[in-house]
């Protein structure tokens, strides 16, 4: 006889759960932040290693390339009080440090769909 998952078992492993609950905390602390400097800004992903010490944060703009390092300055002074927000809404020991980073994935999927409808307009 097959043992059958434990009652409560979850499907997607923890750190993929603890990335997307904090990718939601963060998406709404940024509303309720209310820095202008962050107003455009999306988080499009996180990346929490299985222990839970460091966590990537994935970031789109509408202001590009050019508004990154602005950005990046406002994640790094309140890098402190998002991860409070977190460590108050998440169930655990500790809280990973956060390092914010551009999405570049979305930025290349942007410029491939920018070349494919330039090359549209020209047949």
């Amino acid at each position: 006889m097959a043992a059958r998952p434990r009652s409560g078992a979850h499907r997607y492993p923890r750190s993929a759960r603890v990335s997307e609950t904090i990718r939601e905390i963060l998406a709404d602390e940024l509303v309720l932040i209310g820095d202008e400097r962050l107003e455009l800004v999306s988080i499009t992903k996180v990346d929490v290693d299985n222990e839970l010490n460091r966590g990537i944060v994935y970031f789109d703009s509408l202001a590009g390339a050019e508004g990154d390092a602005e950005i990046l300055e406002a994640f790094g002074q309140l890098r402190v009080r998002l991860q409070a927000a977190i460590a108050r809404q998440i169930r655990a020991k500790k809280t990973p440090v956060l390092d914010f980073r551009p999405d570049e994935v979305i930025r290349a999927a942007e410029r491939i769909d920018e070349i494919l409808r330039n090359d549209r307009a020209g047949d």
